[in-house]
């Protein structure tokens, strides 16, 4: 007689297993731990084989029924079904491996290595965000153009437009990555040109004012916030490097004996190395922090762990506390600053700014300088430029601040 629904559920376990038949090979077996599980007894080319359909309840009486049919009408077709279920799951698993997800982290572990950790954040989390919930199971040699495109039409709604551009440059790098190791065929990220909106140009905020500036370097003064958040906040205009840069600085890379900080080329935007004169300011910031963070690897670790650095957020976070808007001022704008007020109010070469930002300066002959050109030049104008700032921070407290053309020194022709 076949089962009934009650029986299946009412089934006890036994001393040892028992086996409660359907009828036709199909059966549930009872182990003595009380677990059940569906199985069909079948012969193929002459040999006893059992199948497995399931676990009860997660698989009912009806639903065994219905892989038990399927799997007898393999039978009548002289094929083997538990040799067609051996082909599905490799199938699954190779279409698992050459996933849009998995072939996208093998790009990242072997061509994201040498790239900024800024970089690197910002490529992955593009991925794991915008990417991967859309794409991510996808086999990757069946994603086509418009496929690609509503997932970036997602980012595009929420009115992040670079965010989308972005997200497509990354996902055509995976694509190119996919079809240079044999697993797709194309790039369906070229047949969407001019399918995004244009991005506005948008420039990052900064204070060239130096009455204003003035007032934000008092502001930063009192920052109530971590030792770790505030030094950082410090150090960026004093520094005026890119953002990125400044949170990854590590220890290792600050030569005390020399008075500079020195990064290496993988962490540069444009790969090569670069040398950061230290003011006897900035020199002050950072060995005040030393004793608290000079056992690890960052100079600014993650409030979230020592083995990260401190988040892309920390130093905006501290801007906005002390009120001042992204509209206003950001990290990154710290930057213009110093491009603006060392060349129209401290009066330096250009050049020597251009190199201190770690812009691309080529000389006459139209090769890169090195990281030591111009460096006692530059070193005389990043402790002066710190002056400055002191200055425009006293005169902010006392009401007073002079905007004048500054006189060039001596020694910065």
């Amino acid at each position: 007689m076949p089962l009934t629904a009650t029986e299946v559920k009412q089934a006890k376990p036994g001393a040892k297993p028992r086996k409660l038949a359907d009828g036709r090979g199909l059966y549930l077996l009872v182990q003595p731990n009380g677990a059940k599980y569906w199985r069909y007894k079948y012969r193929y080319a002459g040999k006893e084989k059992s199948l497995a359909l399931g676990v009860y309840p997660e698989v009912s009486l009806k639903e065994a029924r219905r892989a038990h049919q399927k799997a007898r009408d393999r039978l009548t077709e002289n094929t083997d079904p538990g040799e067609v279920r051996k082909v599905e799951k490799l199938t699954r698993h190779l279409a698992s491996a050459e996933s849009f997800e998995a072939i996208a982290r093998e790009w990242f572990a072997t061509r994201m290595v040498e790239k900024s950790v800024s970089h690197r954040e910002r490529t992955l989390r593009a991925l794991e965000k915008d990417l991967f919930p859309a794409l991510g199971n996808r086999p990757i040699a069946a994603i086509n153009a418009p496929e690609l495109l509503a997932a970036l039409r997602r980012i595009e709604s929420r009115g992040a437009v670079e965010t989308a551009h972005r997200a497509k440059q990354t996902a055509g790098q995976v694509f190119r990555f996919a079809v240079a190791t044999g697993r797709a065929e194309r790039d369906p990220s070229g047949d969407l040109k001019g399918a995004l909106k244009n991005p506005k140009k948008k420039h990052l905020a900064a204070i060239t004012d130096p009455a204003e500036l003035g007032c934000l370097l008092q502001a930063m003064e009192h920052f109530q916030g971590t030792p770790v958040v505030k030094t950082a906040l410090l150090l960026s205009p004093l520094l005026f490097q890119r953002p990125g840069e400044i949170r990854s600085m590590e220890w290792a890379e600050i030569n005390w004996e020399e008075k500079r900080w020195e990064l290496p080329a993988e962490k540069m935007k444009m790969r090569l190395p670069h040398i950061v004169p230290l003011s006897t300011q900035a020199a002050a910031l950072l060995r005040a922090l030393h004793p608290l963070t000079g056992r690890g690897r960052y100079v600014f670790p993650s409030a979230r762990g020592a083995s990260r650095c401190l988040s892309e957020n920390g130093v905006r976070t501290a801007l906005r506390t002390l009120g001042y808007s992204n509209d206003t001022v950001t990290p990154h704008g710290f930057r213009a600053t110093a491009r603006t007020l060392l060349d129209e109010v401290l009066g330096y070469r250009v050049d020597w700014i251009e190199h201190q930002l770690a812009h691309a300066v080529k000389d006459t002959n139209g090769r890169a300088y090195n990281r030591t050109t111009h460096l006692e030049g530059r070193r005389e104008m990043m402790q002066r430029w710190a002056d400055y700032l002191d200055t425009l921070k006293v005169a902010a407290c006392d009401g007073n601040v002079v905007t004048g053309r500054f006189t060039k020194s001596l020694s910065n022709p």
